[in-house]
């Protein structure tokens, strides 16, 4: 482990001069026929290139760098995380973890809203400014061990919430599974999923209708994760070298994703902004880091080994991205349930697109627990 050193971003001016000129060459294809209701338009992303030429990065930098952020040598991995220390030193210490495709820089508007956390949003492993592991796979019990040890080890947070979202749901529930003298209490909007054995064996009919929708959307939409994980640096070389293509293959998700109806992927700056989906792009392309973040597709992140059940105290808030996830699944993983709810709005990336909302159900699990007065 080595102290964390701070850490400043500024993208050349040569990267940038760069990049618009491939922007300014793209040979953009119009719809095909019959496309989906879903997914990206050719229109659209016309308009999100024409932008990105245009865009004031410098001022979109200078918003990032507002927020304190720190590198720290952890096992293998110079981990890349956001610290916003409250002012409050005895405040509860919250750690934040993203999944693909969104950064730490989708989930800043979330922490800003909790200036009564020492909250921490942490890069994972070959994300954003965050390197890669230099040997073995990038499995979820790994990137337990690292975000747990950032916490105690590098950061000194004897105790502290624990909030994840896509791979990283399953990453949080592993921290609270196996540490639970350090969780005070564990906030989930993407509950806890069976792996694939253990699905196989349910016999409720809410438990398997609900998973057999899920496998039926995946046969459907799936296709994004199939090549991930089977020819990773084949496609990683196309989203590497054009902008356009990086920029097409995220926001796809982003509209797909987020809690706006199919139609018009335009909607999807409702949820979120037309900056953060830039920011987004932005961080992928200057960091090189598309092809590293497929990793946990090829390397079993997405395959996970059971995770016991937890007995920290837990709130469940289910995100309209799964909005028929059944009580009784997370009753039986999460043994102190304290708060079970729906939400109204909001989809896959909760924290970004109802981060008010999240902010507050936050406060109030942290309140109930005693961590904050």
């Amino acid at each position: 482990m080595s102290s964390p050193r701070p850490f400043e971003l500024h993208v050349s001016d040569d990267v940038l001069g760069d990049l618009r000129a491939r922007l300014a060459r793209t040979r953009l294809l119009d719809d095909s026929p019959r496309a989906p209701a879903s997914g990206l338009r050719a229109a659209y992303l016309r308009e999100l290139v024409d932008s990105w030429i245009d865009w004031d990065w410098r001022s979109r930098e200078a918003w990032l760098n507002a927020h304190p952020q720190f590198v720290a040598q952890v096992g293998d991995t110079a981990l890349h995380f956001a610290h916003l220390r409250s002012a409050h030193a005895d405040a509860p210490a919250l750690l934040v973890m993203h999944g693909w495709p969104h950064t730490f820089a989708l989930q800043l508007d979330f922490a800003d809203l909790l200036p009564d956390f020492h909250v921490v949003v942490a890069s994972l492993p070959g994300f954003a400014f965050s390197s890669p592991y230099a040997d073995g796979p990038m499995s979820e019990t790994r990137i337990a061990a690292t975000m747990h040890a950032l916490m105690t080890e590098v950061l000194g947070y004897g105790r502290y919430l624990t909030y994840g979202e896509d791979v990283t749901a399953n990453v949080s529930d592993l921290i609270a599974a196996r540490h639970p003298e350090h969780v005070s209490g564990i906030v989930a909007t993407h509950a806890h999923f069976p792996n694939g054995d253990e699905r196989a064996a349910l016999t409720d009919p809410a438990e398997r209708a609900f998973f057999d929708g899920i496998a039926a959307f995946h046969e459907t939409n799936g296709a994004y994760g199939h090549v991930q994980s089977t020819r990773p640096d084949t496609l990683a070389v196309a989203l590497n070298d054009s902008p356009a293509g990086l920029l097409a293959w995220l926001v796809e998700k982003l509209v797909e994703w987020s809690d706006t109806p199919p139609g018009d992927p335009r909607e999807v700056e409702r949820r979120i902004g037309h900056d953060r989906i830039l920011t987004e792009a932005m961080i992928y392309w200057v960091t090189q880091s598309i092809g590293t973040s497929f990793r946990p597709y090829y390397e079993g992140a997405d395959m996970p080994a059971p995770i016991p059940p937890t007995s920290v105290p837990a709130a469940v808030f289910i995100q309209r991205h799964e909005s028929t996830y059944p009580e009784s699944l997370a009753r039986r993983h999460y043994l102190d349930l304290r708060e079970f709810g729906r939400l109204a709005e909001g989809g896959h990336f909760t924290a970004a697109e109802v981060p008010a909302e999240l902010a507050e159900r936050m406060r109030a699990f942290a309140r109930s627990l005693g961590e904050l007065d």
